[in-house]
Order: structure tokens, then sequence, then C-alpha cells
């Protein structure tokens, strides 16, 4: 087990790891996910909100999500994760690791908004068989007219949660909000488990996951990034929207290099990288490996490499210090590393792999 926001979540099951990463990716699994939710609303929410997010939040409308990322007032990534709005004043974030709930206290002098703590648990359906599983777990409510990143109420199991068409593996799936006490988490799972045993869904820990999220060039807060990065350094320069009047690191922004990208992905047929391990150029530390898996489809270990300068990285033939395999050859490319398009979740590519 492991503790990410404050909460438990699988890490390892003792399953078939590359079995589950081949089931997400044919059929569906169900991730037991430590997101936490939290709650902001009032009559200044989406002002308020506006100003602490560095993308626009008045577009989507109610049912509708968005991924969001906060700076701190240096311009320094914070907080990334999913906004949806479940009414006018209405709003729920979808956070990793981190206090953001704090954060969001500590900015909201002056604004008629209330921040709380909704006591949601998720669960994530993942894979391309999620939609009939979803459709089945719904009595038919949930169909293919549900596009990507939307999102609503629905009864699974006699019972109201809430459900996105969103995930963090890269593949077509859902995610599931439990509603507090008013959710018999235990019967919600039995549910799940029994309409999606008939598509060959299986539970799978954060380890499958972690494979395809890599491949997918999903980053995850606290790892990938940190409070030392910009998002241009990080490559996530298009959730800015720095035409906004006003939200906090806006100022810095505007002021930073808009071309300073460090953080890029690598691919090494002959090993895993590992977490922190040094990316060499000849005889140089140039960076090192802030997350590393093995790619069953590449057939090659990936992972995930930030540079120590920016630089035209992508295509470089650099080498990895590893611990278990030596010094091994890699090559560095853009992220993701393959559906640049996103057709896999957004249903548009149904190839079997």
């Amino acid at each position: 087990m492991g503790v990410y926001a404050g909460r438990y979540y699988s890490v390892f099951n003792a399953e078939d790891v590359e079995g589950g990463y081949w089931t997400l990716r044919r059929k569906a699994v169900l991730y037991d996910v430590p997101e936490r939710p939290v709650e902001i609303s009032g009559p200044d929410a989406e002002r308020f909100l506006e100003h602490v997010f560095a993308r626009r939040i008045s577009t989507p409308q109610e049912g509708r999500g968005r991924y969001a990322i906060a700076c701190d007032h240096m311009g320094h990534l914070f907080m990334d994760g999913v906004l949806f709005r479940l009414a006018e004043n209405h709003f729920w974030y979808v956070q990793p690791d981190g206090a953001l709930a704090t954060w969001l206290l500590a900015h909201s002098a002056g604004f008629d908004v209330s921040v709380s703590d909704p006591r949601s648990r998720v669960l994530q359906i993942q894979g391309p068989a999620s939609l009939a599983i979803m459709s089945a777990a719904t009595d038919g409510a949930i169909t293919q007219a549900m596009g990507y990143f939307h999102s609503g109420f629905f009864t699974i199991a006699g019972q109201q949660v809430y459900v996105s068409r969103t995930g963090w593996t890269g593949e077509m799936g859902y995610e599931v909000y439990t509603q507090g006490s008013a959710t018999d988490c235990g019967r919600l799972w039995d549910w799940l488990m029994s309409v999606g045993q008939p598509h060959g869904m299986i539970f799978g820990s954060i380890s499958s996951m972690e494979m395809r999220r890599i491949e997918a060039g999903i980053l995850d807060n606290g790892t990938d990034f940190d409070l030392t990065m910009t998002p241009f350094e990080a490559g996530l320069d298009s959730f800015v929207d720095l035409d906004k009047p006003d939200f906090i690191g806006r100022k810095a922004l505007l002021a930073a290099d808009r071309n300073a990208k460090q953080f890029f992905g690598l691919k090494c047929p002959g090993g895993i990288p590992g977490y922190r391990e040094v990316i060499l150029d000849g005889a140089r530390a140039v960076g090192h490996v802030t997350a590393g898996a093995w790619s069953p489809f590449l057939a090659s270990g990936i992972g995930y490499v930030r540079f120590d300068a920016p630089g035209d990285w992508a295509g470089s033939r650099l080498q990895v210090k590893t611990s278990e395999n030596g010094v091994l050859d890699c090559e560095i490319i853009d992220l993701p590393f393959y559906d640049v398009e996103k057709r896999i979740p957004r249903g548009l590519d149904r190839s079997e792999v």
C-alpha cells in the first residue's frame, strides 16, 4: 500500500502486472485510486477559480470537466487536476497529492465562496470495454453520447454517484465518485465487479496504471514536476491562458521564457530507467529520471527525464546510468510516446493491440 493525497491505495496486489496491462489495453481494469475531490461553491466560485487557476474556467458548462493547473506567485507549478462544474456555482476539483484545500482557503479572502471536503472516494474503470461496463452498470443510461471529459450524476447499484469520462491511463474510461456517507461503497464495488466480469474486467493496482500513464505522457504532481518548475519547463504551456486578465502567477509567467522546455520522454530498449537515475551526455550529467517502467506495447523501457537546462533534446541519443543494468543507451522523445491526438481515450481508435 501507499499513501497519496492522505489516502491509502494499492501499489502492488501480487498480481501479474504485465497481464494487468494487457487487460487494460484490451478489456478493462477497475482501479481504486487516491484522488481527492475538493468542493468549491458559492456566488463567487467561478470568479475565485479564475483567480486561482491558469486556465480559463468560465467556458466549461455544467456537466463538463477541464484539466487545469495552479501556479504560485513566481509562476511555478503548484497543482494539477481536473475541474468539474456540477452546477452554475458548484465545482469539484479532483486533485492529486498536495495541500490544495489549504491553498484555496488562504486565497479565498474577498470572495463569497466555500471550500469543503465532499468526502468522495474515486474508482476508475479503464479500457476499451469500459463503455459496455458502464452502460450495464447504469441500466443503459451511459452511452457513447457521453463525450470525453463530460460528466454527470447517475444511478449505480441503486444509489446516486457522480461519473466522468476521464482517467489516468490514456485509455477510454470512466471515473466514479462516491457521495460521502450517502454511498454504500461495498455495494457499489460488488455491483461494478459483477457487471464488469462478463466483459473481462479485473481489479488492478497502480502498477499497471503506471505503465500506461507514462506511455500516455500523463504527469504526476510532486514526482514529475514540483514548485521549482514553470508550466513552460514542464511542457504544459497549452494549459496556460495568459490572455486572462489576472490569475496567481500570471505576472511571473508573462516574464518567463516560454521556450524553456526541460521535460521529455526517454526510451531505453535495454532496461527500465529508475527514479532519480542520472542522464548522461557522454561523461556529462544533463538531467535525471522522474519515472520509469517497462512498456509491453513498445517492448522497451520508458520513462520521463527532467533536464537540468532547456534545449532541443528530442531525438538525442544519450545514456542513463542505472543501478541494476549499468549504463543504458536511450533515445529522447517528445511526449506522449504514441496517440498524440488522444484518439484512444476519445473512443476514436478501437484497433486492437
